[in-house]
């Protein structure tokens, strides 16, 4: 992981942490619940973004360099993974 792509998931992971001490606090202070569902929500979608950014540099690095390599087992390898992470989230 580059130092920019490093920089960026650190920040939008910190976004997310500051979401969600709100949360609990929101829910120490007997908030809405809608409220609270929606500040979920807010969190659930800043780790979708960390996790597309770094997904997106794993697509650029790891598996550009296994698809171009010329270790096969590599290639199924990385694509196993990728088929991996999709059957996780259609999961979710």
């Amino acid at each position: 992981m580059d130092n920019q792509l490093k920089s960026d998931v650190k920040a939008r992971l910190a976004t997310a942490e500051g979401h969600l001490r709100g949360i609990q606090r929101m829910v120490d202070e007997d908030a809405y619940c809608v409220d609270i569902i929606k500040q979920v929500l807010a969190v659930q979608r800043a780790l979708d973004r960390v996790n597309a950014l770094v997904l997106n540099g794993h697509l650029h690095t790891c598996v550009t360099t296994a698809i171009r390599g010329e270790n096969p087992d590599e290639r199924e390898r990385v694509i196993g993974e990728l088929m991996d992470i999709f059957e996780l989230s259609r999961k979710l």
